[in-house]
C-alpha cells in the first residue's frame, strides 16, 4: 500500500534534519493519511478510502465527494477514485434521460 492520498495524490516529501551544529541528513516528509469512510449521495454508497487530513477539509469545503470527483482532474486520482468517478458520471448521464 501506497504513502498516497487517493484524492489529491499526496505523497512523502523529502527535506532535512537540520541538527544544532547545522548538519543536514536526508529525512521524509510523510503525509498524514487517515482511512475514511465518504458517503456518495448520488450513488448511495459509502466508500473508503486513505486520505490526507487537508482533503477532508478540501471535501468539506466542496460539498462532499460528489462534488469533489467531479471537479478534480484523473490524473491525481487514484485507480478506486477514478473507478468512483467513472460511476458517478454515469448514474448522473442516465439520471435527466429518465
Amino acid at each position: 500500500m501506497s504513502r498516497r492520498c487517493e484524492l489529491t495524490g499526496v505523497g512523502p516529501m523529502v527535506g532535512h534534519n537540520v541538527s544544532h551544529s547545522n548538519i543536514k541528513s536526508k529525512r521524509r516528509f510523510l503525509p498524514a493519511l487517515s482511512p475514511m469512510t465518504l458517503q456518495s449521495e448520488a450513488l448511495g454508497q459509502s466508500f473508503t478510502l486513505r486520505i490526507t487530513n487537508a482533503a477532508l477539509r478540501t471535501l468539506d469545503f466542496r460539498g462532499g465527494l460528489d462534488a469533489f470527483l467531479l471537479k478534480a482532474g484523473d490524473e491525481e486520482l487514484s485507480a478506486r477514485a477514478r473507478k468512483i468517478k467513472r460511476q458517478l458520471k454515469a448514474k448522473l448521464a442516465e439520471q435527466p434521460a429518465a
